[in-house]
């Protein structure tokens, strides 16, 4: 009976530091705090290991269609990460003042629609809504320009295979570093500004008024889906016109950036309607163990915004990077004329 009693709590003990866990507790808050950069950081992860590696296992393709996939991949996370994360974090900063002192940017009757039958404006879930809208907003907003700039690096990433990726990985980083400090101070000078343009903007009716009737709604896999369609649309324009990418390798790209969107979305969608009994039980169980936590809704919030990145990062970089692949290349090849006639 002493032996039972200890492994049951043992087991207690261990299922319990899973729900409290700090490296899980701090990509919540920035899940919660910075949405984009969260997922820009999850693409970072999965993108320059798992995807490179997918795509070249993919069997009966092209081998420069499969090289020409990875420069697509490879460019697109070191661009995209870049991006991100230089246009994210002023609108994180501005978001956070804005959540400190409310008063100072927003009107008195602003704060009490927002903050409706919560405790405090911060754990409102409308307010919330209205924040994530801006928070996740600048993946959308910033997209055409990611795409252009991925579409432009491709020619220069594929001068680097098959030998030199780790040069080229050591160069990017220095890269990143120089510029991110290069932007560090204009950001932070033009925080109070942003801060103030985005309370007016929350200020307004039209936009108070969606925020409350759609806040329930799985808004964070929505904003998400649309940023990926807006990406990957740009993306193929921007290679259709490119002078730098071979004609006969443009189409094999554009239809595996195809392809692989329209799978990861409809994917999403499905894994995400799969999976939210558990969801929610796992939201559940991790309220009852962090009840003491301060900022507890803002780790509920971290997970529901963590959730689709994830799904979709898993599904966008692993397991269709193969399907995307394969169909691309053999759609092309289907539908290419026969060269030796």
């Amino acid at each position: 009976m002493k032996i039972k009693t200890i492994t049951n709590q043992n087991s207690q003990i261990s299922f319990k530091g899973m729900y409290n866990n700090k490296l899980l507790l701090k990509s919540l808050k920035l899940a919660s705090d910075n949405g984009t950069l969260f997922n820009a950081t999850a693409t970072l992860v999965l993108s320059s290991v798992a995807r490179p590696v997918a795509i070249m296992s993919t069997p009966k393709t092209d081998k420069e269609n499969k090289k020409l996939a990875c420069a697509k991949a490879l460019s697109s996370t070191a661009v995209g990460y870049l991006i991100m994360m230089l246009a994210s974090l002023p609108v994180a900063k501005a978001i956070r003042k804005i959540d400190n002192k409310p008063s100072e940017f927003l009107k008195e009757s602003t704060i009490k629609n927002l903050q409706s039958n919560a405790k405090s404006l911060r754990t409102s879930k409308i307010y919330s809504f209205a924040t994530q809208l801006f928070k996740l907003g600048v993946g959308f907003v910033i997209a055409a320009p990611k795409s252009a700039l991925t579409c432009s690096l491709i020619p220069a990433v594929m001068l680097l295979f098959p030998k030199q990726k780790q040069k080229q990985k050591d160069g990017a980083n220095s890269k990143v570093t120089s510029k991110v400090i290069s932007f560090k101070g204009l950001y932070n000078n033009a925080t109070e500004s942003l801060a103030k343009g985005i309370g007016k903007i929350i200020d307004t009716k039209p936009l108070q008024n969606f925020v409350k009737k759609y806040y329930e709604t799985n808004y964070a896999q929505h904003i998400t889906s649309l940023t990926d369609t807006l990406l990957t649309l740009a993306f193929v324009q921007q290679t259709a016109k490119s002078k730098k990418i071979e004609q006969k390798r443009k189409k094999p790209l554009i239809y595996n950036s195809l392809i692989s969107t329209g799978l990861c979305i409809a994917g999403g969608y499905a894994l995400n309607s799969a999976t939210k009994k558990s969801t929610a039980k796992f939201i559940n169980k991790f309220k009852q163990i962090n009840k003491d936590l301060p900022e507890l809704e803002k780790y509920v919030e971290g997970i529901k915004i963590a959730k689709p990145a994830l799904l979709l990062g898993i599904i966008y970089y692993i397991f269709i990077p193969v399907i995307s692949t394969f169909l691309a290349d053999r759609t092309y090849t289907e539908h290419r004329p026969n060269l030796l006639k």
